[in-house]
């Protein structure tokens, strides 16, 4: 009940007087309002125009101001950016670490994407790395990884994830499927399961040392992702009973884990990954008994209906019982794993 149907309700109730009531009211009109979204999203906003506006600046004015100084001019803003920050950070802990204030957030977020930049640039216009553009994703990783860690940044931590995934997946691919968009790849398939499980390695190993325990979901929530995604990459390709057999394990542990855990986001993106391989193995298998007829596509009309009302009713009915069902939660980080928030 709202705190205006309170005051009301004992007003009506005479348990309290018009003025004091006329008091409440005016406390409830004057609260504070907090603005921390809307503040981190403008600053978010203006960390990536900000990188977009130098990277076009770039470009236009390539002629003329010359490679050598646009690199020292970059190189410059970031080493600036993590100057700073250095100075600003609080000492290092296994344990969460406090933010020193959210400008620092941003301002460490625009110099690894600065630093990105700078060696990009260096690598397309002087090739310091050779024949290797793989490495410039691999050095970029790596020194994200370190900065998430010492300042405790989850925004950095996504980034160095996604960076580390472009460079496997650069270092598997051949530049001929690249130039020539084809990534079916069974390469990619494999290197993709690979890292996934890699990343969920990587978080138990930590959190069994207590090593920054509160950055466990953000592994966990990319790798589950991309084992869904790789996995159905392999149903899609592959005939056999092995990627079925290995897909429909990792829905049935996901699914296991947020009942354990009574983490509903995990459960819910378990049940869609699930439905898009049961629904591809439905319906591979009605076109291929009937040959594509009308009856197969009748039955798949019949079989989307029905599933899909099905799948909303077990969802329903499960955040329920996740709501009843007694345990500790779990920790999710608010935010967006791929946004630089930072608690």
């Amino acid at each position: 009940m709202k705190s205006k149907e309170i005051a009301s309700k004992l007003l009506a109730d005479n348990a309290i007087s018009k003025e004091s009531y006329e008091r409440i009211e005016v406390g409830r009109l004057s609260a504070l309002f907090s603005l921390n979204f809307e503040l981190k999203t403008l600053l978010y906003c203006g960390v990536l125009l900000l990188s977009s506006g130098i990277g076009v600046l770039v470009y236009k004015n390539i002629d003329t101001i010359g490679h050598m100084a646009i690199i020292l001019f970059i190189a410059a803003v970031s080493a600036a950016c993590f100057v700073y920050c250095m100075r600003k950070a609080n000492s290092y802990s296994n344990n969460k670490v406090v933010s020193p204030g959210i400008l620092f957030d941003y301002i460490l977020l625009f110099g690894c994407l600065t630093f990105v930049s700078f060696l990009g640039y260096l690598q397309y216009e002087y090739s310091v790395f050779g024949n290797h553009n793989d490495w410039v994703a691999l050095t970029s990783a790596l020194l994200f990884f370190a900065c998430a860690y010492y300042f405790d940044h989850l925004g950095v931590l996504s980034l160095a994830i996604t960076t580390l995934a472009t460079y496997v997946g650069i270092a598997i691919t051949p530049i001929e499927l690249l130039r020539s968009n084809d990534f079916n790849g069974d390469a990619i398939i494999y290197s993709g399961l690979l890292l996934g499980f890699a990343l969920i390695g990587l978080s138990w190993a930590l959190n069994k040392r207590s090593i920054k325990k509160h950055f466990t979901y953000t592994y966990i929530n990319f790798a589950s992702h991309m084992l869904f995604v790789f996995c159905l990459a392999g149903l899609f390709r592959f005939s056999g009973a092995l990627f079925p057999l290995i897909f429909f394990g990792l829905v049935g542990v996901v699914i296991w884990q947020a009942f354990s855990e009574r983490s509903f986001y995990f459960l819910l993106i378990a049940i869609l990954y699930g439905y898009i391989g049961v629904s591809y193995l439905v319906i591979n298998f009605l076109f291929m008994s009937n040959h594509g007829g009308d009856a197969g596509l009748s039955l798949a009309f019949l079989y989307f209906i029905s599933s899909s009302i099905g799948i909303i009713f077990y969802l329903i009915s499960c955040s329920k019982k996740i709501r009843l069902t007694p345990g500790p939660p779990l920790p999710v980080e608010r935010g967006d794993a791929n946004t630089p928030n930072h608690e």
